[in-house]
C-alpha cells in the first residue's frame, strides 16, 4: 500500500477529495469564482475556516440553548450559569483565533497530498480489522501527546503565563461555557491539537477519519467546557474538565481519563462532593 500511496496516481486522489470538498463549500458561501484562481492549499483553509466556524458556533449555541435555556433547571443551578457577557469575551478571543486553528489541518491535508505520510485513502486498501487496529493506535497516540502537551503548558511557567493563562481566566462554573471551549491563545489551541499532525507520521491513518477528528475536537472541547458531569467511564467529561478549570494541578486528559490514572494527575469529581 505504502509503495503505491508514493505514485502520482494515488496522490491525486487526495487532491481530488480535497478539491471537492472546496467547490462544495466554498461555491456555497463565496460569491463569484474569485476564489478558483487562488492556490490549492489557500481555498483548503478558507474551506477550513468556514467548516471551523460553522462546527463552533452551531454546536455552541444549540448547546447553550439547551442547558442555559430549555432544559436548565435540569442540569445547572441557576447561580453557574455564566453572563451573556462572558461568552460574547470567549466568542471574540475563539473567533480571533479560528484562522490560525484551521491552518493545522490544512497543514495536514497539504503534507498528505504530498505523500509525506502514512496516510491511505480507502478503508478497502487495509481491511476493516486493521483500520480498527491502527485506530487505536492514533488515538491511544494523541491522548499520550495531547495529556503531556497540556501537561507541559501548566508545569512550564512561560508557556502557562503567555499561552495557556489566556483560556485559564475561566476557572468558575459561573465563567466556564461551550463557547470557553474554543477561547484559547491561537498557538495554545494549534498546539494541543498537534498530536493528530504527528501520528500520521507514525501510524497508516485513514484520511477522512483523520479530517473528521481534527473538526471533532472543535464539538469536544464545546462538552467538555459545560460543567455538566455525565459520569460516563471512562470518558474524561465536564466534570473531570471543570476541575482542571478549578485546581489547574489536576485531570489534563482529552478524552479519557487514563492518562491522569496513569501519571498521578486524576481528581475524581465524586472524591470533590466527598471534601465539600
Amino acid at each position: 500500500m505504502e509503495a503505491v500511496a508514493r505514485s502520482g496516481d494515488y496522490l491525486w486522489r487526495f487532491v481530488a477529495e480535497t478539491e471537492w470538498y472546496n467547490e462544495v463549500v466554498l461555491s456555497a458561501v463565496a460569491p463569484g469564482d474569485w476564489w478558483r484562481g487562488l492556490p490549492h492549499p489557500v481555498q483548503s483553509w478558507m474551506r477550513n475556516c468556514v467548516g471551523g466556524y460553522l462546527l463552533y458556533f452551531i454546536s455552541g449555541f444549540l448547546w447553550c440553548f439547551v442547558i442555559y435555556y430549555w432544559k436548565r433547571h435540569a442540569y445547572i443551578p441557576k447561580d453557574a450559569i455564566p453572563t451573556n457577557e462572558a461568552m460574547k469575551k470567549q466568542i471574540v478571543v475563539a473567533s480571533k483565533a479560528m484562522p490560525f486553528y484551521c491552518a493545522l489541518p490544512t497543514l495536514s491535508e497539504y503534507m498528505i497530498e504530498s505523500g509525506w505520510t502514512r496516510s491511505y485513502f480507502d478503508i478497502s486498501e487495509i481491511g476493516f480489522s486493521m483500520y480498527l487496529c491502527y485506530m487505536a493506535m492514533y488515538l491511544i497516540f494523541v491522548e499520550f501527546g495531547i495529556y503531556w502537551m497540556h501537561r507541559e503548558l501548566h508545569d512550564i511557567k512561560p508557556l502557562y503565563k503567555y499561552l495557556h493563562a489566556t483560556h485559564h481566566i475561566y476557572n468558575k462554573e459561573n465563567t466556564l461555557s461551550p463557547f470557553a471551549g474554543l477561547a484559547f491563545h491561537p498557538l495554545d489551541g494549534v498546539l494541543q491539537a498537534i498530536p493528530h499532525v504527528f501520528a500520521l507520521f507514525l501510524f497508516p491513518t485513514h484520511f477522512r477519519t483523520h479530517i473528521a477528528l481534527l473538526f471533532l475536537e472543535a464539538v469536544w472541547t464545546t462538552n467538555i467546557h459545560d460543567c455538566i458531569h455525565g459520569k460516563i467511564w471512562p470518558v474524561m467529561g465536564a466534570g473531570y474538565h471543570t476541575i482542571h478549570h478549578t485546581t489547574y494541578r489536576h485531570n489534563y486528559g482529552h478524552y479519557t481519563i487514563w492518562m491522569d490514572w496513569m501519571f498521578g494527575t486524576l481528581n475524581e469529581p465524586e472524591d470533590i462532593l466527598k471534601k465539600a
